[in-house]
């Protein structure tokens, strides 16, 4: 079976390995702390603590599987081969919308790492496929569920 390689960036995985890190050795801790406080309670067929920290339980353990494969199969990317005005993961891209002119501004980062409120979108998303290989001061159409939408590249960091 082939495994999924995530595109990320040398601070990304940085950033996974300190999440993996505090879960395994803070938050489980705190997990199993607060399961033998709701076992103290007795029926654990009627017992919501109990319930609760065994649901927190699961989704933890779930999160570092998840995080571990991430990182095993991490692959940091290395923009020394690409233009500095071309756009690629692990560059921020600033581009402004034809014909009005609002700006926007973005970092391309692998899926991992995406995180959309602090402008971090992934490579895999509409606006980065649409925008990786272009250059600086080129048009492109970006395909949207709302429609195309040009716009006009003016950075590239």
């Amino acid at each position: 079976m082939v495994e999924k390689v995530y595109p990320m960036t040398l601070e990304g995985k940085e950033k996974l390995e300190n999440e993996l890190e505090e879960l395994k050795t803070v938050k489980r801790g705190e997990i199993i702390e607060r399961i033998k406080i709701a076992r103290s309670f007795g029926d654990l067929s009627e017992n919501s603590e109990y319930e609760s920290a065994k649901d927190e339980q699961a989704f933890v353990e779930g999160r570092i599987t998840t995080l571990e494969n991430m990182i095993r199969f991490a692959q940091i990317i290395d923009n020394g081969g690409v233009d500095q005005d071309e756009v690629s993961i692990g560059k921020t891209v600033t581009f402004i919308e034809l014909p009005d002119g609002d700006e926007e501004e973005y970092t391309i980062v692998g899926s991992a790492e995406a995180d959309p409120f602090s402008g971090k979108i992934s490579n895999d998303s509409p606006i980065a496929q649409a925008l990786i290989g272009k250059r600086l001061n080129e048009e492109v159409i970006i395909s949207t569920p709302g429609g195309d939408m040009p716009v006009k590249i003016v950075s590239v960091k």
